[in-house]
C-alpha cells in the first residue's frame, strides 16, 4: 500500500508565478481514497514528517508563513446548531448577542491588523446566511478594507444566489465556508443544514472566481478515518481550496461538544501533514484551538507542512496567542510572514 501511494500520484503542473501569488492554480488534480489518506495517517511519525515536509518545500518557501487576522463582526444569536459553536443561540454560553460592528470600528481593526503584519483580513458574522440589509454593509467594509492594501475574506455563513456576485464586486478575495468534518460524521454535529447546503455556497463562490477557503475541525470526538473522510472531500474537488484552516476543537462550557475527549497533538500534527500531501498547492492554516498547543506543537505543524495562521489577540469568540507571542516564536523558528 505504501509503495503504492508513494509511486502512483501524479505530481501537480506548478505555475511558478501562480504560487508566489499565494493561489491554487495545478493543471492536474490527484484523486485519493479515504484508505489512502488513513494509509498517511499509520505511517511512523518520521517517514509521514519527511514526505510532507518534501511536498512543503516542492510548492512553497518552508520558512515563510501567510498570517491573517480574523475580526468577529457579528456575534452571538446564530440560529443554527453546530455543536461546537458558542454563537449558537440555543446554547448557555457567556457569548452575548451582538449588532454588527460600525464601519469605522471594522476599519481601524483591519489598520491595527495590518500594522501588526497581517497580509489577510477577515470578517465573520454569526449568521445562517446574510439577508440583503445584513449584506449591504459587510460589501462596504469589504471595499474599505480592499482599499487599505489588505486581503479581504469573509465567512458569512450559506449564500443565495446573486449574493457571491456582490461580493466579488465589493472586492472580496476569499470566501471561508468549511465542510468542518466528513459526510458520514457531519450529522452528530450539525443538524440545521446539510453537507450539500455547505457544497452549493462553495460552488456559487467558486463561480464567480473568488478563492476558496475551506477545512474542518479536528479532535470533535471523529475517527481517525473520519478525520482522512474530510481530507478526502477537501483534496478531491474538482479545484482544491487555495486555504485550508485546520482548527482544533476549543471547547466552550454550554455547549454540546464541551467534555469531548481531548486529541492527542501528535494525531493533530499527523492531520496538518496528511493535509499538506493531500494538497500540496494549497495553504493549511493552523487556525481555532493554537492557543491551547504548546510551542513546541506548533513548530512540528510547520514542519508538517503548515504555513498559515490567524495572527492577533481573538479569533471570533475563543482566544488566540497574541501578536507578540506570535512574533517571538517566529524569530525562534525563523520564519517570515508573508
Amino acid at each position: 500500500m505504501l509503495d503504492t501511494l508513494q509511486n502512483s500520484k501524479q505530481e501537480s503542473i506548478i505555475n511558478t508565478d501562480s504560487l508566489k501569488r499565494g493561489a491554487c492554480e495545478s493543471k492536474t488534480v490527484n484523486r485519493w481514497s479515504v484508505d489512502e489518506i488513513v494509509a498517511l495517517f499509520e505511517l511512523p511519525f518520521s517517514d509521514l514528517i519527511h514526505r510532507a515536509q518534501t511536498v512543503h518545500r516542492e510548492n512553497f518557501d518552508p520558512n515563510a508563513v501567510q498570517v491573517s487576522t480574523l475580526l468577529s463582526i457579528k456575534t452571538g444569536g446564530c440560529s443554527e446548531d453546530c455543536g461546537y459553536c458558542p454563537q449558537a443561540a440555543r446554547y448557555h454560553t457567556d457569548v452575548e448577542n451582538e449588532p454588527l460592528m460600525a464601519l469605522d470600528d471594522v476599519v481601524k481593526a483591519a489598520q491595527d491588523a495590518k500594522d501588526n503584519g497581517a497580509s489577510r483580513f477577515c470578517m465573520g458574522a454569526a449568521w445562517r446566511g446574510p439577508k440583503q440589509r445584513d449584506l449591504e454593509p459587510v460589501l462596504k467594509m469589504i471595499a474599505e478594507v480592499k482599499a487599505m492594501g489588505l486581503e479581504t475574506c469573509a465567512t458569512l455563513g450559506m449564500l443565495k444566489e446573486g449574493q457571491a456576485e456582490q461580493l466579488k464586486e465589493a472586492g472580496l478575495d476569499y470566501y471561508n465556508h468549511n465542510l468542518d468534518t466528513a459526510p458520514e460524521f457531519y450529522g452528530d454535529v450539525i443538524t440545521t443544514r446539510t453537507y450539500q447546503d455547505r457544497l452549493e455556497t462553495l460552488d456559487r463562490v467558486r463561480s464567480v472566481d473568488i478563492n476558496v477557503c475551506c477545512g474542518g475541525i479536528i479532535g470533535m470526538g471523529e475517527s481517525r478515518n473520519q478525520r482522512a473522510g474530510l481530507l478526502a472531500q477537501l483534496a478531491n474537488m474538482e479545484q482544491p481550496p487555495e486555504s485550508v484552516p485546520i482548527n482544533l476543537l476549543t471547547q466552550v462550557e454550554g455547549t454540546p461538544l464541551h467534555g469531548t475527549e481531548e486529541l492527542d497533538p501528535i494525531e493533530f500534527v499527523r492531520t496538518i501533514a496528511a493535509a499538506r500531501i493531500t494538497m500540496p498547492q494549497s495553504f493549511v492554516r493552523l487556525s481555532a484551538g493554537r492557543q491551547s498547543m504548546h510551542e513546541g506543537i506548533q513548530a512540528l505543524c510547520f514542519i508538517a507542512g503548515a504555513n498559515s495562521i490567524f495572527y492577533g489577540e481573538k479569533l471570533l469568540t475563543t482566544g488566540n496567542p497574541e501578536a507578540e507571542t506570535d512574533k517571538a516564536l517566529f524569530n525562534k523558528l525563523g520564519i517570515k510572514k508573508i
